[in-house]
């Protein structure tokens, strides 16, 4: 059986991939590793809003950071299990993509929150 808290967890797991920008910037970095200046170019948002999702990942153990030169910050995916899991839902929405999208139950919400 599984305990309240694994579920707990997996719930808060989750969430760093519900959101449309933390989302986006984790399939930018499944190409590898990126500056914080491409990833803003690449899911569009202000630098500031894409640093403050990408705090978020790296504080939940998603992403990893490293220096460069000149003041910048290089993000990567933090485990392969991230990749498996990207990869994973690739492969579900090509199976599921419809029904998901045709999806109006109540608890799903508007563009997939809970509600």
């Amino acid at each position: 059986m599984t305990s309240q808290t694994t579920v707990d967890l997996a719930v808060r797991l989750f969430r760093g991939f519900a959101e449309a920008t933390r989302l986006a910037i984790l399939l930018a970095l499944l190409d590898g590793e990126r500056r914080v200046s491409d990833l803003v170019e690449q899911v569009g948002g202000s630098q500031s809003n894409v640093s403050g999702h990408l705090a978020c990942l790296r504080e939940c153990g998603l992403v990893v950071d490293r220096p460069g030169d000149r003041r910048q910050v290089f993000y990567r995916l933090a485990h392969p299990e991230v990749v498996d899991l990207l990869r994973a839902a690739e492969g579900l929405l090509s199976a599921t993509g419809t029904a998901v999208e045709l999806c109006r139950h109540p608890l799903m919400g508007q563009d997939g929150r809970d509600g």
